[in-house]
């Protein structure tokens, strides 16, 4: 019976009209559509809560539409939310008489939200966060069951988990108890300073997530001393002073990313990569890119190559007199990394001597909640926007990663600066975060277009840059892959995929950390885990099953144990900079400054 049910709704839904986009593409919805965002986009507070309504309409309409048309799915799953209810509401009648016996819904053990006792133990609270939790397992659990395929899926379960963080109970005064204290105790105090912080988060176009002018590269962040020894029209060279006697032969160049400043992998003293590094003896490079203004439109990707790791690992070899380096790229630099390797393996050209790849894709195969950004009418809405402006600004990619992780990044500011009316907590990770730069819209549409969209940089010959045919099959060096498991920009599996191009086995580490924390992970960090091995194995799933033997603190004392081997004899450490790279001040530089 149960199987004939199924076909039954196989064949509503290949057969059943997709109604959203039958409206979408009529006169009056896309008039309707049109007017909606522009009314939308004009709203101050919009910028502070980057949700798209005919986003979350067009999920609601298509998880509506798809549920209806399978009633095997539906029967089942009202069954289970009627049983739920039921549990529900004994429990609270229960609670109403003082019976305090457990939740039948436990409190995630790491969602802060609903961390204050009351939610547990005063009534209507734990009714209120009871009845949400509940609603909000069942919408998901039934997203995950509609028969849709993947990427619309996707972006149903992700719009539909956007309207669920956004009426959380947490999120408004008279149903938080925490705003419910405050404000008694204050006298409503709280809600008038939150008033005055919403109104300039409006002003200024943000949520406030750090104190503003607590932070500045220079003064208590990027302190570690060194000069710049190289500037051009896209980026500054540092050369790190060494802190040991010695230091390797064998240089090492880093590439950040150019979406964020660099000064993520030298935060402060005791967080800092670059200070660990040249205490363990490395000569380091860092690239500090630019941000590129409206006149720098045209800007390429072709120009980060050029202009950024070509020129930089000119002057890094020029000035150690290494004929070799070592490498490193995060996240977008990274991407650049395995671009830099192919250019110079069609050429021939073996100056780099290993390369590190942190949170980096390669393969842009599965990008996890991303791909809800890449779809045609959301990049052509991107591709417009850039046309008048020249980029993208920084406050939009911004957006999208806050979504990604809205309950801690954007709703958790909600709840803190304006309902309880207090200052944001002081947190230079978080400063780093949203000190992004712009990106000049000829270098976005091209990587949006060919690695999210097309994902021909794992495709053998399907760039050419700077005349070369990019080919990461061709690359020799060995290679350090750094993952995270919590990474919502760069998915782990993913990751591991984008080492398996290149033809070595790659050493793998997998941090139980995010896209920041699994990278910026010091010696002596508390709760550091991680798992690692050369990635032999032929997918994600079978590697993990193969390492199951955790190491705790730190991945950076493997990473350097790992660099020894490519990193020469040591010796007495190179001058800042010679004569063909003069020293033109000390870092952090000019170019981190720049707004």
């Amino acid at each position: 019976m149960t199987k004939a049910v199924d076909k039954r709704d196989a064949a509503k839904t290949e057969t059943s009209p997709r109604l959203w986009e039958q409206w979408a593409e009529s006169a009056c919805g896309r008039y309707w559509l049109d007017w909606q965002r522009r009314v939308w986009s004009d709203l101050p507070l919009a910028r502070l809560f980057p949700l798209d309504p005919a986003e979350v309409l067009r999920a609601w309409t298509e998880f509506g539409e798809t549920l209806a048309a399978q009633p095997a799915l539906l029967d089942r799953q009202l069954s289970l939310l009627t049983l739920e209810q039921l549990r529900l509401g004994l429990w609270a009648t229960r609670q109403l008489t003082g019976d305090l016996v457990p939740a039948p819904l436990p409190t995630p053990p790491r969602d802060r939200r609903f961390s204050d006792e009351d939610w547990e133990t005063t009534f209507p609270f734990g009714v209120l966060r009871q009845s949400y939790q509940l609603w909000s397992r069942w919408l998901s659990e039934t997203a995950s069951r509609l028969d849709l395929d993947a990427p619309t899926r996707q972006r149903v379960s992700f719009y539909l988990r956007q309207w669920l963080d956004a009426i959380s109970p947490s999120n408004f005064p008279a149903t938080n108890p925490l705003v419910v204290r405050e404000t008694i105790a204050s006298a409503g105090e709280n809600l008038r300073r939150g008033l005055h912080n919403l109104l300039a988060d409006a002003g200024q176009g943000a949520i406030s997530v750090v104190p503003p002018e607590r932070f500045r590269p220079g003064v208590n962040l990027a302190l570690t001393a060194g000069e710049v020894v190289l500037r051009n029209e896209l980026m500054e060279l540092i050369q790190y002073a060494p802190a040991t006697k010695k230091t390797f032969a064998v240089p090492l160049l880093i590439l950040p990313p150019w979406i964020n400043r660099y000064y993520v992998l030298d935060i402060r003293p005791g967080m800092s990569l670059v200070e660990y590094l040249l205490a363990q003896g490395h000569t380091v490079f860092m690239v500090s890119w630019r941000n590129p203004d409206a006149s720098q439109a045209d800007i390429e990707l072709e120009d980060y190559l050029r202009l950024g790791a070509l020129a930089a690992l000119k002057a890094a070899r020029s000035i150690t007199g290494s004929r070799k380096v070592n490498m490193a790229g995060y996240c977008i630099g990274g991407t650049l990394l395995g671009i830099l390797l192919a250019h110079l393996a069609a050429r021939r050209d073996s100056s780099v001597a290993s390369a590190t790849f942190l949170t980096t894709l390669l393969d842009f195969s599965e990008v996890g909640e991303t791909s809800v950004f890449i779809d045609g009418q959301q990049l052509a809405e991107v591709h417009r926007r850039m046309d008048e402006k020249g980029y993208l600004a920084p406050e939009e990619l911004s957006a999208v990663f806050r979504m990604m992780r809205s309950n801690d990044l954007i709703w958790n500011f909600v709840v803190n600066n304006y309902l309880l009316g207090r200052e944001p907590p002081a947190f230079d990770l978080m400063h780093w975060s949203v000190d992004g730069t712009r990106l000049p819209r000829a270098m976005q549409e091209y990587y949006l277009y060919n690695m999210y969209v097309r994902n021909n940089l794992s495709k053998p010959g399907a760039l050419t840059l700077l005349g070369t045919p990019i080919d990461l099959g061709r690359i020799r060096c060995p290679a350090y892959f750094v993952a995270g498991a919590e990474d919502h920009i760069v998915p782990w599996q993913t990751a591991y995929r984008s080492a398996r191009l290149l033809p070595k086995a790659a050493r793998f580490v997998l941090g139980r950390a995010g896209h920041i924390t699994a990278v910026v992970c010091p010696t002596g960090g508390r709760r550091n885990q991680y798992l690692v091995g050369d990635c032999a194995e032929s997918d994600a799933d079978a590697w993990l099953a193969a390492h199951t033997q955790s190491r705790e603190g730190s991945w950076w004392p493997d990473w350097v144990k790992w660099l020894t081997a490519t990193s020469g004899a040591k010796r007495a450490p190179p001058t800042l900079g010679n004569q063909r790279y003069l020293p033109l001040m000390a870092a952090p530089g000019q170019y981190v400054l720049e707004g």
